[in-house]
C-alpha cells in the first residue's frame, strides 16, 4: 500500500501528463495538486514512486511521467468516473440513431462513431453464436462435375462447383448425401476431425477422395461463417498523438490495426453487457501493443450475437472519458439493437479493471 499523499502526487501527475504529453515536475505538482506540502516534500514523494514503479524519469533533469503500473493503479483507484453531459448524451443518441441500418453497415458506422467520440482509432465487432451445418445437398451435374450445396443454421446458403478429374457415378454422389447429413450436421467446426473424414470416407466405398473434397468445404464455409466482422476507422488519428509522431512507430501500429478483430478479445470473454475493460501497456498480449492501451466495451447485438467496441491510443490517453464515451455508446447498442431497457438516469456501465496492480503484470 502506498499513503493517500503519494496517490494525490500520482493522480497529479497523470492528469497532467494526459493534458500535455510532457514530463512533469515538482513545481506544476505544488501549484495543482493542493497538497499543502513544500517542493522539497513533494521531489521526495515523486523519487520514492519512481522507486516503487508508479513513475519513471525519461532524463536527469525531466519530469517524470507514468509507467503502466502507475496508470493501472490510477485507473483501479484513483481517476474521477466521469459522466457523460445531457448534451453529449443527446448528440451521441442522435448520431448512433442516424447510423442503425442493416447490421454490418450499423458495425461499421458504429466503430467510426467510436473514433470520432474518442479521437482515436477504433473497433468494433460482432459475433454470433458458432453456426453449425443445418443440411447438405450435393447435386449430380454430369459424371465429373457435382455441385455442393450447404445451409447454416444461421439460414446462410454457400456453394461450390467441384469438377472431377475422373468419372463418378450418381449413386456414388447421393450415397454421399446421405452420409454427410447423417454424419456433419449439426455439428462444430471443431468435431469435423479426421476421424470422422475416414469413417465417412469407409462407409461411402469412397476410393477417389471426394469425402475429403467435401468435408473441407464443409470445414472452410464453418471457418467464414464464425469469423466475427470486425471494422476498424480513424487509423490516422495516431499521428495526432505525440507518441507517435515517429513514423516508423506509427507505420507499425497502423498496420497491426488494419487486421482488425484479433486485437480485441472474444467477445464470450465478457461476463455480461455492462462491462468496460482497460488493458494498458504490457497487458495487452500483442508485441505491436506495448506502448499503447486498449478500452473495450461490449454490447448485446441481438439474435444471439454479442458485440464489442473498443479504441486503442497512447497508455497516456483519457481513460475516464473514453470509457464513459465507450460505456454510453455500448448501452445505447444494447437497447437499440438487443431490444433491452434504457438504465436507469446516472446509470453507467461497470468498469471491469484487468491486470494486477501489484507488479504490473497480466
Amino acid at each position: 500500500m502506498i499513503s493517500e499523499r503519494k496517490k494525490k502526487i500520482l493522480a497529479a501527475v497523470v492528469d497532467a501528463y494526459i493534458r500535455t504529453a510532457e514530463p512533469v515536475g515538482s513545481k506544476a505538482i505544488a501549484e495543482s495538486a493542493g497538497l499543502g506540502c513544500s517542493s522539497a516534500t513533494i521531489r521526495n514523494e515523486l523519487a520514492e514512486l519512481v522507486s516503487l514503479g508508479y513513475l519513471e524519469q525519461p532524463h536527469t533533469s525531466a519530469g517524470r511521467v507514468p509507467t503502466p503500473l502507475g496508470y493501472r493503479l490510477y485507473v483501479n483507484e484513483l481517476m474521477q468516473r466521469q459522466k457523460l453531459s445531457l448534451e453529449e448524451s443527446e448528440d451521441i443518441n442522435r448520431r448512433l440513431n442516424a447510423k442503425l441500418q442493416e447490421l454490418d453497415d450499423t458495425i461499421g458506422d458504429v466503430s467510426r462513431l467510436a473514433s470520432q467520440l474518442t479521437d482515436y482509432p477504433a473497433l468494433a465487432l460482432t459475433a454470433q453464436s458458432a453456426a453449425t451445418i443445418r443440411r447438405f445437398d450435393i447435386i449430380y451435374v454430369d459424371a465429373n462435375t457435382f455441385i455442393l450445396v450447404v445451409m447454416l443454421s444461421n439460414n446462410s446458403v454457400k456453394n461450390k462447383l467441384v469438377h472431377l478429374p475422373i468419372s463418378v457415378d450418381q449413386s456414388m454422389i447421393q450415397r454421399l448425401s446421405s452420409l454427410f447429413n447423417a454424419s456433419f450436421t449439426g455439428i462444430a467446426e471443431e468435431q469435423i476431425t479426421p476421424l470422422l473424414i475416414r469413417s465417412t470416407e469407409r462407409a461411402a466405398d469412397d476410393t477417389m477422395g471426394l469425402t475429403s473434397v467435401i468435408a473441407a468445404f464443409a470445414i472452410e464455409t464453418l471457418s467464414e461463417a464464425n469469423t466475427p466482422s470486425a471494422f476498424i476507422s480513424g487509423e490516422n488519428r495516431l499521428l495526432s498523438q505525440p507518441e507517435f509522431r515517429d513514423p516508423d512507430k506509427a507505420h507499425r501500429l497502423m498496420s497491426y490495426l488494419s487486421g482488425g478483430g484479433h486485437i480485441l478479445p472474444a467477445a464470450d470473454s465478457f461476463g455480461g453487457t455492462d462491462e468496460v475493460r482497460v488493458l494498458i501497456g504490457p497487458e495487452n498480449v500483442a508485441e505491436e501493443l506495448k506502448d499503447s492501451s486498449v478500452v473495450i466495451a461490449s454490447y448485446d447485438a441481438g439474435d444471439n450475437m454479442r458485440g464489442l467496441i473498443g479504441v486503442v491510443g497512447p497508455t497516456r490517453m483519457d481513460y475516464s472519458a473514453v470509457a464513459a464515451k465507450l460505456s454510453f455508446l455500448a448501452a445505447g447498442l444494447s437497447r437499440r439493437l438487443g431490444g433491452g431497457e434504457a438504465p436507469p438516469e446516472g446509470m453507467h456501465n461497470k468498469l471491469i479493471i484487468k491486470g494486477d496492480i501489484s507488479d504490473g503484470s497480466r
